[in-house]
């Protein structure tokens, strides 16, 4: 029985390693969902107000507020991370002393291009382009981040027999 008890707790161990170094192995390129969680950490420790404006289908509402769940705001950014492994492989790689851009042309992966601007290996800038088709459904995503500056997340969403629908958020920071 004991015998059986180690076997047992050594396999579980190697599982957990395994799942671990699939998950870092997985890290093909650059890193947006780790990058944004890191923001939003950053972000709340700072606690400092936006000013934040929606706008949908050219109706706009503006705010000044503080933003408790960072990582909810950047879900979008985080949803958009193209280290998934199944994507391995998919995205083309051009890089400068100044952009990094990764660019995909497969349907199946909806995150097109993702660009990182930097300055002094510093990030400055990011945006990705998403977009997802489908018979019934079409939308385009554009999300730009610029850290301690402004980020906007723009969607248009067209479903067949249907308006087309703009939504825009920009938050800026103070």
């Amino acid at each position: 029985m004991k015998k059986l008890f180690f076997v047992g707790f050594v396999l579980f161990c190697s599982a957990c390693t395994l799942k671990e170094q699939d998950k870092i192995a997985t890290k093909s390129y650059f890193d947006l969902e780790s990058y944004f969680k890191q923001e939003a950490t950053r972000l709340t420790k700072a606690n400092q107000p936006i000013d934040k404006a929606v706008l949908v289908n050219g109706k706009a509402e503006e705010k000044n507020l503080l933003i408790k769940d960072w990582e909810k705001e950047f879900s979008s950014f985080i949803d958009a991370d193209i280290n998934k492994a199944s994507w391995r492989g998919s995205f083309k790689l051009a890089k400068t002393d100044s952009l990094t851009t990764y660019t995909s042309n497969s349907e199946k992966i909806p995150v097109k291009k993702l660009e990182i601007t930097y300055k002094d290996n510093k990030v400055m800038a990011i945006k990705v382009f998403v977009t997802n088709t489908n018979n019934l459904y079409t939308s385009q995503d554009s999300l730009s981040y610029y850290p301690d500056s402004l980020y906007q997340i723009k969607k248009t969403q067209h479903i067949k027999l249907m308006d087309e629908k703009k939504y825009q958020i920009t938050g800026k920071f103070k």
